[in-house]
């Protein structure tokens, strides 16, 4: 919670004037030091919302106001999914296993907690292309195709790590601080730059490994396939390795035998995961639709680079220099439309 307010707060500093909220800013700061700063934000993008929906259709320059708050608090939110809410599932789950007993109101709370996090990746991703100009949105059947995906693939880990737990409870704390840790040298040696100054990218990036540990997170401009392929290998071979350690270590009296067809489905749930987002990079994701149906012209973008172009205002000075990095990020395209791989916009 303090790494996504301290977040927020510096979102806030380097914004432009104009773009923050008609607040104070000892007020702003002390409500991000009660932890209030994304509950503000929330109430904040209520107002502006409530302005866009009463606005003239050519009063554009709240709309993309709007964007820009709606991703802030998207990103924000996934922080919060990654860095509080996946390590509280993965200790519920621990808990369950420990006690071999679960409540009814702690199944169904551990179920929405797994779609929760799943959900939170869609909604970030949907965010992102909020920022493209001639936007091209997730289709439903897309949006399920990436919402599955991403649930196949982080359940299986997920499940990996409190395993574990269940074998070495003390494990785990020497466990994540070494995956954390090449994670964090692999976004490092990417050479991200989202904040302002270096002080603040560091804490960018120690939050993207923490994200990382648990599921894909695209960070760096340029082809994905390889780095996506390096990422995937190493979480294979490591949920492997913490599974193997439980089957290895598992004394031959605990009951928990209903649990070897739920590790041996663990594999082919994550492989069906890594299908599920091969099929829909190939053929479901709105850029290779819009190409099929010729929508993409062989013409430089204004706004962005390799052919897409990003929402801005119409003052030059009002630029949201974050999202513009991470849409350039995760939707850079190639200017030719014969050209099929569209990996770059493989964001998360």
């Amino acid at each position: 919670s303090g790494a996504a307010q301290a977040c927020s707060w510096l979102w806030l500093r380097s914004d432009p004037p104009a773009l923050r909220p008609a607040v104070p800013v000892p007020l702003l700061a002390v409500l991000h030091l009660l932890q209030l700063g994304f509950f503000f934000r929330c109430l904040h993008a209520l107002k502006v919302g409530w302005r866009v929906c009463w606005a003239r259709a050519e009063e554009e320059d709240e709309q993309r106001h709007m964007a820009f708050l709606s991703h802030d608090i998207s990103m924000l939110r996934l922080f919060e999914t990654f860095l509080e809410n996946t390590p509280q599932l993965t200790l519920l789950l621990y808990i369950i296993l420990r006690t071999n007993k679960a409540e009814l109101s702690q199944g169904l709370g551990m179920g929405t907690a797994f779609l929760c996090v799943s959900w939170s990746l869609l909604d970030y991703h949907q965010s992102l292309r909020s920022f493209l100009q001639d936007k091209y949105e997730l289709s439903l059947g897309s949006s399920i195709v990436y919402f599955l995906w991403n649930l196949f693939l982080v359940c299986p880990r997920i499940l990996a790590v409190a395993l574990f737990a269940l074998l070495w409870p003390y494990g785990v704390a020497v466990h994540f601080p070494l995956v954390w840790l090449a994670m964090f040298l692999w976004v490092s040696l990417q050479g991200t730059d989202f904040m302002e100054s270096p002080g603040p990218e560091q804490l960018y990036r120690a939050m993207v490994a923490v994200i990382l540990y648990f599921s894909w997170f695209n960070v760096a401009q340029g082809r994905t396939l390889y780095r996506s392929i390096i990422y995937h290998s190493f979480i294979l071979v490591d949920s492997t390795l913490l599974a193997l350690a439980w089957l290895w270590g598992r004394a031959p009296s605990e009951e928990h035998s209903y649990l070897l067809p739920v590790v041996s489905a663990a594999l082919p749930c994550y492989l069906l995961g890594l299908g599920l987002r091969v099929t829909y990079y190939k053929w479901l994701h709105p850029n290779v639709q819009a190409q099929r149906e010729g929508r993409y012209d062989e013409v430089d973008a204004s706004g962005g680079s390799d052919g897409v172009e990003f929402r801005s205002f119409l003052e030059p000075d009002l630029v949201n220099r974050r999202m513009q990095w991470l849409a350039q990020t995760h939707f850079s395209l190639s200017q030719r439309a014969g050209q099929h791989f569209l990996n770059g916009a493989a964001a998360v």
